[in-house]
């Protein structure tokens, strides 16, 4: 695995290596993801003409999994310059179940966050519609659907970190195999399936072992995890406070909030760069088919993946923009972290992660873990 001395260098030496490199004749060596290809003459539109409709509805109303702070910021940024009145609801692991269960009659007009993953599972089932804003082909091929169905408005790398007032760093997992050592019985607290990013790092742990041709040793690693974990909760709020009062010492979240409560709460957190490498999910936004407020939401989307507002994301919520140009005013932190990057085949992984996490929550988690 190659370290990369910067993660915003993603864009342009790791994940350019890999959207110009077709895949290998093993599974393993597969690296490129279905929505990392470049869009084609065919299905691009005239995003300037598509990002500004002659008449905006009087509301758009936003699916989403983003945090409320950062939504109300959207929001408020979005009518001052519009007029358009935003109504978000923040669904979280419930966000695709809802979009799905209101298909023949959408009451969303923007599914605004979530992995990439997700939203390749919802355009196969025919639940986006294709749409362009004018900022699309500025964006890298890795972050957007080639047919213009998502764009990745966020790339959030996933990273274990632990207490060092609890974990020694001469005891600290060095990979994520480390988290199936009995040494760390009741050492670990994560979220729960609900959490994209969690449901999103399961399954790509999962695939590294199918990608060995040996799934099972991959269900019994996750049945080890599980014996070591302590709880499971339903909310970032919950688990870091699990960790901050110090009832277990590691864990994995989104590198972003692992900052925040560094950084905002004092907390004596230290990321770990997983010898095996670190997923980093693309958080996207996509227009909902037959939405009842279609030029609001191509309004919003061009929007919310714009250069101003992704620099918000950063420079507000820490959250790593995939804009180039929001790129140059991220934080500091974003250019100066280590990670490998892990090896994930997103595109494979959209058909099994379903069907995988199904199977973890029901018949290989211990449920009574769970914590609301």
């Amino acid at each position: 695995m190659k370290k990369i001395i910067s993660l915003l260098m993603v864009l342009v030496t790791v994940f350019a290596v890999v959207g110009c490199t077709k895949p290998a004749e093993t599974p393993a060596a597969n690296t490129e993801p279905a929505v990392e290809q470049a869009a084609t003459d065919e299905t691009a539109t005239d995003g300037a003409d598509a990002a500004a409709p002659a008449e905006l509805e009087d509301k758009v109303v936003v699916y989403s999994t983003h945090g409320e702070d950062m939504l109300e910021l959207v929001a408020t940024e979005f009518e001052k310059e519009t007029g358009v009145k935003v109504e978000f609801i923040n669904l979280k692991g419930e966000l695709a179940d809802r979009v799905r269960a209101e298909a023949e009659n959408p009451q969303s007009d923007v599914m605004f966050g979530a992995a990439s993953s997700v939203f390749l599972e919802l355009k196969e089932e025919n639940l986006f519609e294709p749409f362009a804003p004018s900022w699309a082909d500025q964006i890298n091929p890795l972050f957007k659907d080639s047919e213009n169905y998502f764009f990745g408005t966020i790339q959030t790398p996933v990273v274990m970190f632990y207490n060092t007032d609890v974990i020694a760093p001469e005891d600290a997992p060095k990979d994520w195999s480390d988290l199936a050592d009995e040494k760390y019985r009741g050492q670990l607290v994560f979220r729960n399936v609900l959490s994209s990013s969690a449901r999103a790092t399961f399954a790509a742990l999962l695939q590294q072992y199918e990608k060995q041709g040996d799934l099972q040793a991959g269900w019994d690693y996750l049945a080890a995890v599980d014996a070591n974990t302590k709880q499971y909760y339903g909310s970032g709020s919950l688990q870091f406070q699990a960790i901050g009062r110090k009832e277990a010492g590691i864990s994995y979240a989104t590198l972003s909030s692992v900052i925040d409560n560094r950084v905002d709460n004092g907390m004596p957190l230290e990321i770990v760069n997983a010898t095996s490498g670190s997923p980093v999910i693309t958080d996207c936004i996509g227009l909902i088919k037959n939405a009842q407020h279609p030029n609001a939401a191509k309004a919003f989307i061009e929007f919310a993946g714009g250069e101003k507002i992704q620099t918000l994301y950063a420079n507000e919520f820490n959250r790593m923009p995939t804009h180039p140009e929001a790129i140059k005013n991220a934080p500091e932190w974003m250019s100066e972290i280590e990670l490998n990057i892990m090896d994930v085949d997103w595109g494979a992984l959209s058909k099994s992660q379903s069907e995988w996490m199904q199977k973890w929550d029901s018949e290989i988690k211990d449920t009574q873990k769970d914590v609301e």
